[in-house]
């Protein structure tokens, strides 16, 4: 009697692809490497060439847990020399009783965050992860991706099409129609971004900043801030449009004197601000990182919060044989901090985007700002939620 044979289906070309080669997708591929995955079954997929990626003038503000992190993938050394340490927090509400103060030294660390060019940490975490050999595909645009039974099927804009048991989703920005309208329903808020000088500026000291409208944060940086000015749509049209000089007044008059005068600003630019903390899983397939959630900037929580998805992650992976169990444990395990991290930077936004000048509201969160600071044990609860997220 003879039996028919059954062709047993090919093994996938890797074991995950990580789609997105930003400083979460870099972090993801490369902390697979170390907790001892192959690196020849890792591969990660971008659609900007490292040159263009390393251009990138946008600033990041990295918690101290980053910096940890980064510090284990190597990244951190050969980036060193390019951040500016942040030894206080200053947070205050404009014209309003109420402020906290939080310093490195309360809490015996090095330092509280770091501020650092895109550019710079994406080239550091790419250059960190070159020799290890894990396979890098860019510029490569990800036209679609189809899972079928064991594995998923990648599909590149090129025709290429590559398999693997888990597909992790690392572009952040990558919205589908349907998400960037709710990105714009959630907040009625835009982001003014440049860099500026002020003629007594504290040095490592950032300012988190809530004004009428929305937050202003100060992040120090080279001989001056690097500025992040959150206002109605309105107001932030009419502020683009305004010279150097009247702009430096006006954001004079909503910081307040703190720094002394502003004397220079950098050319501004300005993007959209919205939430989006849906993060998209299946049994093979991950989203993570601005993927998963896009944050509203206050607190600077966005990519912090994506770099500890990438460390879980990681870990998930390598523990456990099965895929779809590995992710079951990743999404298990970043709820708590996830959920917390929204809900504290959603709060704060939606009382300045949708509350009226003056509501109470927006004196309860001053009135809270200056309570903090007296009560301890709260005071450590905003620091350590700053510095590392919910563990």
């Amino acid at each position: 009697m003879s039996t028919a044979n059954t062709a047993m289906p090919a093994p996938p070309d890797y074991d995950v692809i990580i789609c997105g080669a930003g400083p979460v997708g870099l972090s993801v591929a490369a902390l697979l490497q170390k907790r001892g995955m192959p690196a020849q079954r890792i591969a990660l997929i971008d659609a900007k060439a490292a040159k263009q990626a390393a251009q990138d003038p946008r600033t990041i503000a990295l918690s101290h847990g980053s910096q940890q992190i980064l510090h284990e993938i190597g990244a951190w050394t050969l980036m060193a020399s390019s951040v500016t340490s942040i030894d206080q927090i200053h947070v205050s509400r404009r014209g309003h009783f109420g402020r906290t103060l939080i310093n490195r030294e309360d809490y015996g660390l090095p330092a509280l965050g770091y501020v650092v060019r895109y550019g710079a940490l994406v080239t550091a975490l790419s250059a960190a992860l070159r020799p290890t050999g894990v396979t890098v595909l860019r510029p490569a645009q990800v036209a679609a991706i189809d899972e079928q039974g064991l594995q998923a099927n990648v599909q590149l804009a090129d025709g290429r099409t590559f398999s693997a048991g888990i597909v992790v989703q690392a572009e952040g920005g990558v919205f589908s129609e349907q998400t960037a309208k709710a990105l714009q329903r959630n907040y009625a808020q835009v982001a003014i971004v440049g860099h500026v000088a002020s003629t007594a500026g504290i040095a490592h000291r950032a300012f988190e900043r809530f004004t009428a409208e929305g937050p202003l944060a100060l992040l120090p940086q080279d001989d001056g801030y690097a500025l992040v000015w959150c206002t109605r749509p309105e107001t932030a049209q009419r502020l683009l449009a305004l010279d150097e000089k009247t702009f430096l007044h006006e954001l004079g008059e909503a910081f307040g004197g703190r720094v002394g005068r502003f004397s220079s600003c950098s050319p501004r630019h300005s993007y959209p601000l919205g939430l989006n903390a849906e993060p998209g899983a299946s049994a093979r397939t991950v989203a993570i990182g601005n993927a998963a959630q896009t944050l509203h900037p206050v607190a600077g929580q966005g990519l912090n919060l994506g770099l500890r998805d990438a460390v879980v992650l990681a870990g998930a992976l390598t523990r456990t044989t099965s895929g779809p169990a590995a992710l079951e444990q990743f999404s298990a395990q970043r709820r708590r901090d996830r959920n917390a991290t929204i809900r504290l930077t959603d709060l704060m936004a939606r009382v300045f985007a949708s509350a009226p000048d003056g509501a109470p509201s927006q004196a309860l969160l001053g009135f809270s700002l200056g309570l903090i600071d007296v009560v301890a044990p709260a005071k450590r609860v905003l620091a350590e939620q700053m510095m590392f997220g919910w563990r």
